[in-house]
């Protein structure tokens, strides 16, 4: 829902007027996040500016209009998200309680804002949100991003001159009188993960809010101050104390009811409301919930892939047929979805190199199409720890630990003797039922957990260039919330590996990667994606759990599967861990090869700082087929391309992609 924007004048110098055209410039940035209605609000003698583009999808009269003033008039929002439990934060007012002037959620956020504080109005919100609260008496500005970060907010301070916030880095572009200088420091961080994670951006000066922060800005003077009103550390460690009890049965009861829950709540629109059904767990979950709630089937979008490997739509068609919703599917040609890729830049703002972004922006735009809100599973894998490295941790990785290095480097060696591709030939002839989805690609995954030291498992496995330093000369990587020191006292109450790594995922890779892929992937065509799995009740229930009714049997995720159990028969969704993927490494040496070869010239790479001897290395490797670079290769690929579109007047997403590249 929606995109928000504004600034406040730190030098004196912008009447009403130029306020009111720096806030719709930067609105207009944001139009593809919100399409329905456009609104600028003054503080003209604060020096204050607010701006808003609205996805009306609750209450979708004038009343649920932004930025919106308080029935006092002592305050006024912008706020991008959506409160679930609106009608507790507005019976949370209390007596004298202002008369609502409509149904939309904004309203009750924005009172519980001016009578409790905006930071107390976040602690008692059940959603997804990113807000700027303005209280016209204080002269004050504070910032606020939901518990998990699934909306975006980024804020940029500039001393004696302005600080000035956006849902997206373009809006913030509006404003600037060229190109922001590009973070080095970033930048590393961006080669290794393949985002740019919390607080950074790939601009020098400009930061984003971590989930769970605000920032409080005085217009009369000092610096921002920055504070948490929820800390992953403090609900681990309370969950960690306070485990469930009762029986098996039990727990599942209670976890599905809490599930069922957060699903009813993200049932609520004004607007056409469906899914987006791949066919795995913890989406099937989620429609088997939505289903049971609903008076009417429901509507599920899949899309299907021709490539082997990479095609889930039969999956996602039988869970529809089993569970009677109205499912859509369609199938992408591999020229439809690389013609998606000349956007990318634009769509994801910055530098963004995961490559399921193709899909989740082409199901996006074909549920678009039919539904204005849809529910995802995203989430489930973080808290119910369903990632192949969750698994590992519980069982291969304490093995591999146990073995002498020589032993580990030989073993690591053996696997990597043969390629990807040349594996997936040789396993070919066994039956599929014995293997896991591209099976060369998870054995050389399994080279490198052989050929780390025990405690580098994670890092590994989350690290594209293992050493981003050899491609940024004299460039120190900050130490960010991914692989940094796990705050006490929760360091002390981790139930080993497992639990570190789901630590890890949950506040940085969520974040970085998954939720913000679906963000910009979503937005781009106006559709707002509401995630259930990470409720933040959810999440404190997910810590509670003991890793065996996470990880049994060498499978992941097993509440979910006991919960989903209820539903489908498991012959439906009991089958090896596919992803949501396009096979980048057969592009790169196809249909994307000139492309690639284009984006990695001396002077592309020069222009950013780039080393190009290991580059041009990983290009050869991947090119003969000795290797399998494409995760290194798109996550330099990805910033070559956005820097090139940063650069240029070109910020508008194309509607015609026709497939230009194949």
């Amino acid at each position: 829902m929606c995109g928000i924007a504004g600034l406040i004048d730190l030098s004196g110098r912008m009447d009403g007027d130029a306020l009111a055209r720096a806030g719709a410039a930067m609105g207009e940035r944001l139009s593809h996040r919100g399409p329905d209605e456009s609104g600028v609000w003054l503080d003209a003698d604060a020096g204050l500016v607010l701006a808003h583009r609205r996805l009306s999808i609750v209450d979708l009269s004038p009343a649920g209009s932004q930025p919106m003033l308080s029935e006092s008039g002592a305050s006024a929002i912008a706020y991008n998200g959506e409160i679930y439990n609106a009608d507790e934060l507005t019976a949370g007012l209390g007596a004298g309680a202002p008369r609502l002037r409509g149904h939309s959620d904004t309203e009750p956020l924005l009172e519980a804002c001016e009578r409790h504080g905006p930071l107390e109005a976040a602690r008692r919100s059940i959603g997804m949100f990113a807000y700027a609260y303005w209280h016209r008496g204080r002269r004050e500005l504070t910032l606020v991003r939901d518990r998990l970060g699934i909306k975006p907010l980024y804020w940029w301070h500039e001393p004696g001159r302005r600080l000035a916030f956006a849902s997206e880095l373009g809006a913030l572009r509006a404003i600037a009188s060229g190109l922001p200088p590009i973070d080095r420091e970033a930048m590393a961080l961006y080669m290794r993960f393949a985002y740019v994670p919390a607080p950074y951006t790939i601009h020098l000066g400009i930061r984003q809010l971590r989930p769970g922060e605000a920032l409080t800005f005085g217009r009369d003077g000092g610096a921002p101050r920055l504070e948490r009103f929820w800390r992953l550390e403090d609900v681990a460690s309370e969950a960690l104390a306070n485990p469930l009890t009762g029986s098996e049965d039990e727990v599942i009861e209670a976890g599905e009811a809490l599930i069922a829950d957060a699903v009813r709540r993200r049932m609520v629109a004004d607007v056409p409301l469906g899914a987006l059904l791949s066919g795995g767990i913890d989406s099937s979950t989620v429609v088997a919930l939505m289903q049971r709630a609903a008076d009417r089937p429901v509507r599920t979008f899949s899309i299907g892939f021709e490539a082997a490997g990479f095609d889930e739509a039969p999956h996602a068609r039988a869970v529809a047929s089993h569970l009677g919703t109205d499912h859509t599917e369609l199938y992408v040609s591999a020229s439809d979805a690389q013609a998606v890729i000349p956007d990318l830049p634009v769509i994801y703002d910055q530098p963004f190199a995961d490559s399921s972004q193709i899909p989740t922006f082409l199901v996006s735009r074909l549920a678009r199409r039919h539904v204005t809100v849809a529910l995802s599973g995203d989430g489930g894998d973080e808290v119910f720890a369903g990632y192949n490295r969750h698994v590992q941790a519980e069982g291969l990785m304490a093995r591999a630990g146990r073995l002498p290095s020589p032993v580990r480097r030989a073993g690591a060696a053996g696997l990597r003797a043969l390629s990807p591709a040349s594996w997936d030939r040789a396993l070919g002839a066994l039956p599929a039922r014995m293997l896991p989805v591209r099976p060369g690609e998870k054995l050389h995954k399994v080279a490198d957990l052989l050929d780390s030291a025990p405690g580098e498992h994670y890092r590994r496995h989350v690290s594209h260039w293992p050493d981003p330093g050899i491609l940024l000369a004299d460039v120190e990587e900050p130490v960010t919330a991914e692989l940094g020191p796990i705050p006490d006292p929760l360091a002390a109450s981790l139930p080993g590996a497992l639990g570190e790594m789901q630590y890890r995922d949950t506040v940085g890779y969520l974040p970085g990667d998954v939720l913000a892929k679906v963000d910009r992937a979503s937005m781009a065509v106006a559709l707002e994606v509401r995630v259930p799995l990470i409720d933040h009740r959810v999440v404190a229930f997910g810590w509670r759990l003991p890793a065996s009714m996470k990880v049994r049997d060498g499978r992941g995720k097993w509440l979910l599967r006991r919960i989903l159990r209820r539903h489908l028969p498991e012959s439906l969704f009991e089958r090896p861990k596919m992803g949501f993927g396009v096979p980048i490494d057969g592009w790169l040496r196809g249909p994307l090869r000139a492309w690639g070869a284009d984006h990695l010239t001396s002077a592309r790479l020069a222009a950013l700082g780039l080393e190009q001897g290991p580059i041009e290395k990983a290009w050869r490797e991947h090119q003969s087929g000795r290797a399998d670079h494409q995760h290194r290769l798109w996550t330099v690929l990805m910033l070559v391309a956005w820097h090139e579109r940063a650069r240029s007047a070109d910020h508008v997403v194309r509607e015609d992609r026709s497939p230009a590249l194949s």
